[in-house]
């Protein structure tokens, strides 16, 4: 089992990850932006940055449909830390 730092002292449990996401490019879409709006008013929106917001990880949860972490680091850096974990556990 592994972990993936997402900032702010946040580790999320690499298997509960669903998803990592790019903001700029995915918040042009009403979907996306329309599911970050419920997400938010259901009250599953994590802040995990003090900066500016670059990406956001939707993972599940034992007690929510999902979570949704906002980071201030990018979805190319996630991604890069999530393989680097996987290669270490192999």
């Amino acid at each position: 089992m592994g972990y993936l730092h997402i900032g702010q002292n946040v580790m999320l449990e690499d298997k509960r990850i669903i998803g990592i996401f790019d903001l700029d490019i995915t918040s042009q879409s009403k979907q996306t932006r329309a599911f970050l709006k419920m997400a938010e008013e259901e009250g599953v929106v994590l802040n995990a940055c003090d900066d500016i917001p670059k990406s956001f990880v939707v993972c599940d949860h034992p007690y929510h449909r999902q979570i949704v972490y906002i980071s201030q680091l990018n979805s190319q850096t996630l991604r890069g830390r999530s393989e680097e974990g996987e290669d270490q556990y192999v």
